[in-house]
């Protein structure tokens, strides 16, 4: 399983494996509980993983460095509860990307983040890589 093949679709909960193509859009299987559906691509807004950045002082991040800072962090295991307050969650933000943008990067923000961390780890996922350029040609 790669980042470029974890999906995030608006209007749904949790993260989504891409599967195939359908006639209607594509066929995902949820991470938390590995059930398959389709997800109709013209009704629903679908990002991978691998196209969301967080927004820094300088130069945005993109979501697998965020991804890999944590796991260092967390050192492989799960972190803090995507539940946990909103002090605790800008804490570990700050530590693990302290030069964030405050005034752009929202608590909600944070607790997606947290939460897809946390399922990926879960899921088994111990590698948090963008794509080679050269793989993408």
């Amino acid at each position: 399983m790669e980042l470029k093949d974890i999906l995030v679709i608006s209007g749904q909960p949790g993260l989504y494996k891409y599967v195939a193509r359908s006639v209607r859009g594509v066929i995902v299987e949820s991470l938390a509980d590995g059930k398959r559906s389709n997800a109709a691509s013209a009704s629903r807004m679908m990002s991978s993983l691998t196209e969301i950045s967080i927004y820094t002082e300088g130069e945005d991040v993109p979501l697998a460095n965020v991804l890999t800072s944590l796991y260092e962090h967390a050192s492989g295991k799960e972190t803090i509860s995507h539940k946990e307050s909103p002090e605790t969650l800008k804490a570990l933000f700050a530590e693990v990307l302290p030069d964030y943008d405050r005034e752009r990067v929202h608590v909600s923000d944070i607790r997606k983040v947290v939460a897809w961390y946390n399922i990926l780890v879960k899921a088994g996922m111990t590698e948090f890589k963008l794509p080679d350029e050269n793989e993408e040609e």
